[in-house]
């Protein structure tokens, strides 16, 4: 998951007890970490388009009210930046990560995910002139070599480097996503940009969705799956990333980003059996390592 961290357009919320940030923290770890668990149980039987056009309307479902009460900041001028922002920070890294849910377990996609952070780093510094040291440099070569690592194995006899580059390619597009949110939506509340682009995403996809509709019914457990992915991993999770960042801040908010790759292998090893090789563990340590440290260097 991507949204940017930075905005300051969000609602203050009331104060609440210590106890219970580390406990939305942790929930919405496991609740991002989930959603590779359920895009691995249903991207098999409704395919990569149908399935995230399903997540996409859906999210966007649960978050309309948001964006109704604050209708008024955005002008019609505003919506083509929102569909190349829904396309590029939604809509086409879900289906990469779909695409790589029928190809490999549910934790690859998920310690992928992790590059976000990375890639954020350094799309600023070669397209938009932030500096990142030698320091930084480092840790980005570090978290680089876990995802080589990672894409050179072998995971129950197939191997998954090109569902390893579909999550990569994902977590680039997030980090691109971060920073045109930055540039050009900052000062509209965040509650409301994310069902815009997440309805933007919708659409933009929609006749891909419909052309690829499975032609047999899915199971009921991928129609679950669906439900769980675009209602609670895709909207109410937005709902709750933001009132984490009016509570704490975006810099505490961002350790969520540890804990879903960490709860996404255990989901898949819990319920789907996929037990983590030591290859995953290797590239996760090393990605999340990195991760760590570029986050300290900031």
């Amino acid at each position: 998951m991507a949204v940017d961290a930075t905005n300051p357009a969000v609602a203050i919320t009331p104060r609440t007890g210590a106890w219970a940030t580390p406990l939305e923290i942790c929930l919405l770890g496991a609740i991002w970490g989930a959603s590779f668990l359920f895009m691995r149980v249903a991207a098999p039987e409704f395919g990569p388009a149908a399935l995230v056009e399903l997540r996409l309307a859906l999210g966007a479902i649960v978050l309309a009210p948001f964006l109704w009460s604050h209708r008024g900041a955005f002008p019609l001028r505003l919506w083509p930046k929102l569909a190349l922002i829904g396309a590029i920070n939604s809509a086409v890294p879900f289906l990469l990560f779909a695409w790589g849910a029928e190809r490999a377990p549910a934790g690859v996609g998920a310690i992928c995910n992790a590059m976000t952070v990375l890639f954020t780093a350094l799309v600023g510094a070669t397209f938009f002139g932030e500096r990142i040291g030698m320091g930084r440099a480092l840790t980005l070569a570090t978290g680089f070599a876990g995802v080589v690592v990672l894409a050179s194995g072998r995971i129950q006899g197939a191997e998954i480097g090109l569902a390893v580059a579909a999550g990569s390619t994902a977590a680039l597009l997030y980090g691109i996503g971060i920073h045109l949110v930055r540039r050009h939506l900052t000062g509209l509340p965040p509650t409301a940009v994310a069902p815009a682009t997440l309805a933007c995403g919708a659409i933009l996809l929609l006749p891909f969705g419909m052309a690829q509709w499975p032609a047999h019914g899915p199971s009921m457990h991928a129609w679950l799956s669906v439900a769980l992915l675009g209602v609670v991993c895709t909207g109410l999770a937005y709902v709750m990333y933001y009132r984490l960042i009016a509570r704490i801040g975006p810099a505490r908010t961002s350790t969520v980003t540890y804990l879903v790759p960490l709860f996404g292998v255990a989901w898949a090893w819990w319920l789907l059996g996929e037990a983590p090789t030591a290859r995953m563990a290797i590239a996760g340590a090393l990605i999340l390592g990195s991760v760590a440290m570029s986050q300290r260097m900031r």
